[in-house]
């Protein structure tokens, strides 16, 4: 059976309050770990209106709380927002309260704009090898192996697992040298999505913590009893989609009937494309699109991602999602 993952934006909905979304958050997170779900991670974004997950050490730490057993980390932490000794700190704190179910996920990306990352006081680094340096950087604290000179306390000794996310092949190469998992943003950036996997399989590096390769592709779903309530639930998606791409990020508006045949054709091109690895609608051809993609990228684990307005339906997407992939 492939694995099967989630990865929450943890949605700020219009009319809703951050409150309400992390809330939501704990009791999904709790609901996938019924379900059978592997991990569940949510994403560093900074300046957005319907995001809730800025504060993402914090928040892993809340849903953590809020479940047993599911392992629970960041897809991602944008590490050129950090020092690798803050980040150690955090999440060697998490292991320490959650021992062995803490996931590291790391990205490249500011996961903001300009503005924000000076905001974040962090000046980013145009080095090529200055995301890898700071990647072994962090290796070296949990490791405790005396390289940088300073013990992280917590960190030190720290059960934390690593992966390395990507929407390029960079992350690829990154993961391939340094002999860790590997994520791939498929969900939003699925053009490199076949030669990232290529490469990374091909060049991987065996190392301490892991002696094979291990992939990992993200991927829409969005189900309902039927093709057209799937399809109606996914104007939410869609629209926010819209809004980003358009400069205009907001917090997640409620589904709108006929809103895709409303747009004009360049904005269902982009849709199109953007969200190509997804699967919207009843069970069975949710299904046909999931087995179709896993056989296409031989991923280790799937990430699902669900975006729907109503947390109900949210839930019970999910509930598709997991019968589909267990029978996989």
């Amino acid at each position: 059976m492939t694995k099967f993952s989630l990865l929450d934006l943890v949605p700020v909905v219009e009319g809703g309050t951050v409150a309400t979304a992390l809330a939501n958050a704990a009791d999904l997170a709790q609901h996938c770990e019924k379900l059978g779900f592997t991990r569940y991670w949510v994403a560093e974004h900074h300046g957005m209106r319907g995001i809730a997950s800025a504060a993402t050490s914090v928040v892993i730490a809340h849903i953590a709380a809020a479940t047993q057993s599911i392992r629970v980390g960041s897809g991602g932490i944008m590490l050129p927002n950090h020092a690798p000794l803050v980040i150690a700190e955090q999440f060697g704190t998490l292991d320490a309260l959650y021992p062995g179910r803490i996931d590291l996920g790391l990205g490249r990306a500011p996961g903001s704009d300009q503005r924000v990352a000076t905001a974040i006081r962090r000046t980013l680094d145009s080095d090529p090898n200055a995301f890898p340096r700071d990647v072994m950087e962090l290796q070296s604290y949990f490791a405790d192996d005396g390289q940088t000179g300073i013990v992280a306390t917590p960190g030190a000794g720290a059960d934390v697992r690593l992966y390395i996310l990507g929407s390029s092949l960079y992350g690829a190469q990154v993961a391939a040298a340094l002999g860790l998992p590997f994520a791939f943003a498929s969900h939003f950036a699925p053009d490199m999505l076949d030669e990232a996997l290529h490469i990374y399989r091909s060049h991987f590096k065996p190392s301490a913590v892991l002696e094979a390769p291990y992939a990992m592709a993200a991927f829409n779903i969005i189900a309902a009893p039927t093709d057209s309530e799937a399809a109606y639930l996914a104007t939410s998606m869609q629209q926010s989609f819209v809004s980003l791409r358009s400069g205009n990020p907001r917090q997640m508006p409620p589904p709108a009937e006929g809103y895709y045949e409303s747009l004009p054709l360049q904005f269902q091109g982009m849709l199109d494309h953007v969200l190509s690895c997804s699967a919207i609608g009843e069970p069975e051809s949710v299904k046909t699109a999931v087995t179709a993609f896993v056989d296409r990228t031989k991923a280790d684990e799937i990430i699902v991602a669900c975006s729907i307005f109503d947390h109900e339906m949210r839930k019970r997407s999910l509930e598709f999602a997991a019968e589909i992939l267990t029978s996989h």
